[in-house]
């Protein structure tokens, strides 16, 4: 299993998708539609465009996000370059983004320790991939993900097509997207209750520009001779009709928006109507998985989420946390007992000292050391029990 969370994992990656083939894509909108598929163009990963099977269940979204992030980089250059040198590709990428981030906000800086390239680029997409948020939030709230991470394909291929970015490529092209999303959101016929995630959600994912509702009133007001590539004009249409949507439709005023917009671009009104129609089959296939569409209870939901992660986190340290447990006879027996009653107040703070020392020991699980990550101990503490053998609970005999 391809793990984003430890070193290697992109050399891991290509060494199993050397192994297969998978088809180039033929143009343009072929590489677009296939990744559109992903969910990547929309911050939510559903799958992946490759021949090799990458799961996305019992992954934590950063995770996926970095898969995604590095097969979609690849996916671009195999559409330019027409090859599978995996080797060359990961050199392209290096040098490319170390051309685009500005001095002073180099990555590359961080890593001059890694003499191999691909811990190089492994380092850079980690950093990418992050949002605005605290690292509690990423790891559990599951609403955040980094949702304009396509700029970064979309600025890859300028460099592979060109040998350079042109000049603050990244920030004219963020600060067009974002103008649009503010512009269509107005334009909604009715508020629907994702609309104030969505704008999180894009809030936390801009890197060079402040997310704000900008002085503009209609599609005039907006300014967009700067696109002149296709697969710039499919994304910012395709992330306006994802903030147009609500309840299943999308309103004859808000297609009216749409279509006047794809008429600036001078894009089709059938790419348009094929836009609305793939977002209205995306969104209600995956609603019940995508967090700002699935929101109706915060509290709910966070705790189903973070419940999740919790899960996961135990499952993948199971062995050593289980070592850990097993050193503490009273810890033993503290757990054993809560499987059948309820402790006492004294009886839970010794659970949860011990606990937080044995969290101290695990890298994977120092997340319950930071602020807040205390209220999260009782989801730890109550999964404990079910991972240890059967055998556990004669231990209340002692």
């Amino acid at each position: 299993m391809i793990n984003p969370s430890v070193p290697g994992w992109i050399d891991k990656f290509f060494t199993e998708f050397s192994q297969s083939e998978h088809s180039f894509p033929q143009n343009e909108t072929d590489f677009y539609i296939r990744t559109r598929t992903t969910g990547f163009i929309f911050g939510h990963i559903v799958g992946f465009d490759a021949a090799i099977s990458i799961e996305t269940e019992d992954r934590f979204p950063q995770e996926i996000s970095k898969i995604g992030m590095l097969n979609t980089l690849f996916q671009v250059y195999r559409l330019i370059r027409k090859t599978n040198q995996s080797e060359d590709f990961i050199q392209e990428a290096v040098a490319f983004y170390n051309t685009m981030i500005p001095k002073g906000f180099n990555p590359l800086k961080k890593v001059l320790e890694s003499h191999s390239p691909s811990s190089k680029l492994e380092k850079i997409i980690h950093d990418r991939v992050q949002t605005n948020e605290d690292l509690f939030s990423k790891n559990f709230s599951h609403v955040i993900t980094n949702a304009l991470l396509f700029i970064d394909v979309l600025a890859f291929k300028k460099h592979l097509e060109k040998g350079e970015i042109p000049e603050k490529y990244s920030n004219k092209i963020e600060d067009i997207v974002i103008s649009i999303i503010s512009l269509s959101l107005k334009s909604k016929t009715g508020i629907s209750p994702h609309d104030d995630l969505l704008l999180k959600l894009f809030e936390s994912s801009v890197r060079y520009n402040k997310f704000s509702s900008k002085k503009l009133t209609t599609i005039e007001d907006l300014d967009l001779s700067y696109l002149s590539d296709n697969l710039e004009k499919y994304y910012v249409i395709d992330l306006a009709g994802i903030s147009l949507w609500s309840d299943e439709k999308v309103e004859n005023e808000e297609r009216y928006f749409l279509f006047k917009l794809g008429e600036t671009l001078q894009i089709s009104d059938a790419v348009v109507l094929e836009s609305i129609h793939f977002i209205n089959e995306f969104i209600v296939q995956y609603k019940s998985e995508i967090p700002y569409f699935n929101f109706s209870n915060p509290v709910k939901h966070f705790y189903e989420q973070t419940t999740e992660s919790v899960a996961i986190l135990i499952n993948r340290n199971k062995s050593r946390l289980l070592k850990e447990i097993t050193e503490s006879k009273e810890l033993m027996q503290l757990l054993a007992k809560s499987t059948v009653k309820d402790l006492n107040k004294e009886e839970k703070k010794k659970v949860k000292r011990q606990m937080l020392d044995i969290c101290k020991t695990i890298p994977s699980l120092t997340i319950f050391l930071l602020p807040g990550g205390g209220l999260l101990l009782p989801i730890l503490i109550k999964f404990i029990p079910k991972m240890l053998p059967s055998a556990f609970n004669e231990n209340i005999d002692d």
